[in-house]
């Protein structure tokens, strides 16, 4: 029996886990493609490649096992200043509409990280996100006390060295320092209606600030940044969420 994907059931749950790249099936890319497009201009063959080269999927389900949500994310490895460092890298990010509510994806989101601090070790851990969304930007305040650009301070200027060290390695001439934004070759900007910034949204400094520092959000540009991945860094909200 065909399910409906676009009409979920009322008080439908979330159940997410991480998945492998190299273990997803043929189908179940095929449904993640399906909900990327559904919210954004997507290219198909733009969508796998970037899909192949990250290690991980978390990947939000439904009771019936209908995909609802997804983020993709690699280990970075380098090093700066002669020494080693990690970031952890989120890719395309999308949550059906149904459920912007729900805590699934900050639960496992957030156990993962820890899973990744702990393997880090001593090595300094970061998280990278691209975000070509005000939704998107918004996990930073969520998680974080420290992360960066924000609208409370300017960004030191070894983050400020930081970021742009990982926004070259990762996207080389597309990474632009002077206003640290990505444009991307196959850029995949929101489709009209979605998350749009309203007035009222204006009225969050966070959002307010997000469309200064990247203005052309609305045709995929993507605005960099970075947060130090510590327990310590973590909001005490997040902290009950992940015990929950």
């Amino acid at each position: 029996m065909d399910i409906d994907r676009h009409e979920p059931p009322a008080g439908e749950e979330l159940y997410g886990r991480i998945l492998e790249v190299t273990d997803l099936s043929i189908g179940l890319i095929e449904e993640m493609f399906w909900l990327m497009d559904r919210y954004f201009f997507v290219d198909r063959v733009a969508f796998e490649r970037d899909l192949s080269r990250k290690d991980w999927v978390l990947l939000l389900r439904d009771r019936r096992n209908v995909v609802r949500g997804f983020t993709s994310l690699k280990l970075i490895k380098s090093e700066w200043e002669g020494r080693p460092v990690q970031a952890l890298y989120s890719g395309d990010t999308v949550i059906q509409r149904e459920f912007w509510g729900s805590l699934e994806l900050p639960r496992i989101w957030g156990r993962f990280m820890l899973e990744r601090i702990a393997a880090a070790g001593d090595v300094p851990l970061y998280w990278f996100l691209l975000s070509s969304g005000y939704k998107t930007y918004r996990f930073l305040p969520v998680f974080f006390k420290e992360f960066y650009p924000c609208c409370d301070q300017p960004t030191p200027p070894a983050m400020a060295a930081l970021l742009d060290h990982f926004g070259t390695l990762l996207f080389g001439s597309e990474y632009h320092p002077d206003t640290g934004t990505v444009h991307l070759s196959n850029p995949t900007p929101l489709r009209e209606g979605v998350a749009e910034v309203t007035a009222e949204r204006l009225a969050d400094p966070h959002v307010a600030f997000f469309v200064k520092r990247n203005p052309d959000h609305t045709k995929g540009v993507e605005l960099a940044c970075l947060a130090p991945l510590r327990a310590d860094n973590l909001r005490p909200y997040i902290r009950r969420v992940l015990k929950a």
